[in-house]
């Protein structure tokens, strides 16, 4: 495909996903299964473009004074990727498959576009209006700083599994794909976000990733899994495992001692956590399904450590999955403090006098993080907030409670916040208050 026919199936994708609030994922899978005679470096180009657009829609319409698909695509190709305003034009202008000849209004924009000098917090930071409330209790004057980092393309982070290696094999297996140190934890291992037009390394095709080596995994979230502290030799129970990453981490911190148990509401979720685990040489693993009548009988307080990676609106991965930043309301919103009060509710009936309830999400909103804990904390006797573990170069990452929260600015990671609720060791199974 030539630059005009990338541009306008951009520009196609991009309206799908406006008018019909489609998932973007959806979008361009329904595009990509029309154009049959797109190669992978056109998908990659088209996929590309789109994503970086819904990641900064609100200041690229600013900057063109004009809120179009059209627009803000247009918009990227000059500040984003640095096309000079003859290239865009002339995609454009292509025959027969450009979207159409640049206007004048459209050629001065590009020449010379509004600043964002003067305009709201909002669209210098890229999120809907109605989020400006709870992003000023977090980060105050600075969130517009804050969310324009989480329009950013993200890196990929991988988790060097202990169990099978160390990280200096690991890197050596990986040096085709140009990892580095992600810093921070001696595990993790960082490659640079892939350019946009451009497929990135796929970490598949390393042979070392097939005999268990390392694992995809934000830097955040392996530090999320490490605020669980000392678990060698505990019972450990992940309550909310999805597809297992931090099941996995968690083990991995455990050296196959103690057990590890895994549970999520959705079975389906839990599907490939046994073979992630084989091929990982995890074998402290029970996974506990949904399908199985009460499939965590036996736990009630039992447990040293009760992980909670609660299910939330996913603010904290607005770099990767833009589209949800434009799709999220108040009711879904909602919906989630609901789900995270209950689940939990649940945990604490499992957590033994002394243990604890490492409670994370992978969000940036306060009413998913400091307003669930002290909503749990009033409903529940017995359970206070312990400072978070955190490698020390992000110790002025606590809040004055003792919550951990990550964000791309602040640690160069996805958003996450981590709260560590200890069970006093006199206290009676948890119950909530009357």
């Amino acid at each position: 495909m030539r630059d005009g026919g990338r541009l306008a199936a951009a520009i196609d994708v991009l309206t799908e996903v406006e008018m019909r609030h489609r998932p973007v994922r959806l979008a361009l899978k329904t595009w990509g299964d029309g154009a049959r005679y797109a190669g992978s470096k056109d998908r990659a180009w088209v996929s590309g473009l789109v994503l970086d657009v819904l990641r900064r829609r609100r200041s690229l319409a600013w900057r063109m004074g004009e809120e179009s698909p059209r627009a803000a695509a247009l918009a990227a190709l000059g500040l984003l990727w640095g096309w000079p305003v003859e290239r865009i034009a002339a995609a454009a202008g292509e025959a027969p498959h450009g979207p159409g000849a640049l206007s004048e209004a459209e050629i001065a924009a590009l020449a010379t576009p509004r600043p964002l000098d003067d305009a709201p917090a909002p669209v210098r930071g890229d999120y809907p209006d109605w989020l400006e409330p709870s992003l000023e209790r977090v980060f105050g004057a600075r969130r517009a700083e804050e969310l324009a980092a989480l329009a950013e393309r993200a890196p990929v982070d991988l988790r060097v599994n202990t169990l099978k290696t160390d990280p200096e094999r690991a890197l050596k297996a990986l040096a085709p794909l140009n990892a580095q140190p992600a810093g921070l934890l001696d595990t993790a291992v960082r490659m640079a976000a892939p350019d946009p037009t451009a497929r990135g390394g796929a970490v598949e095709t390393i042979p070392a990733f097939s005999k268990g080596w390392f694992e995809v995994q934000d830097l955040g979230s392996q530090i999320a899994a490490a605020a669980a502290g000392e678990v060698k030799g505990k019972q450990v129970l992940d309550l909310c495992a999805g597809g297992g990453g931090k099941t996995l981490a968690l083990a991995a911190a455990m050296a196959n001692t103690g057990q590890i148990y895994a549970y999520d509401a959705d079975a389906r979720r839990l599907a490939d956590t046994i073979r992630r685990g084989d091929r990982a040489g995890v074998r402290n693993l029970q996974v506990r399904s949904p399908v199985n009548p009460d499939p965590l009988k036996g736990l009630e307080g039992r447990m040293d450590v009760v992980f909670i990676d609660a299910p939330c609106t996913g603010s904290g991965s607005w770099r990767r999955h833009p589209d949800t930043k434009w799709r999220l309301t108040a009711e879904a919103l909602a919906r989630r403090t609901a789900d995270q009060d209950a689940v939990l509710d649940a945990g604490a009936g499992f957590v033994k006098p002394g243990g604890r309830i490492i409670y994370v999400t992978c969000s940036i909103l306060p009413e998913e993080d400091e307003d669930r804990v002290a909503a749990f904390l009033a409903r529940h006797d017995g359970f206070a907030v312990r400072p978070a573990p955190a490698p020390a170069e992000l110790a002025d990452r606590l809040t004055p409670e003792g919550f951990l929260r990550l964000t791309p600015l602040s640690s160069a990671t996805d958003g996450f916040f981590v709260a560590v609720l200890e069970k006093t060791p006199t206290s009676d199974p948890a119950k909530p208050n009357p």
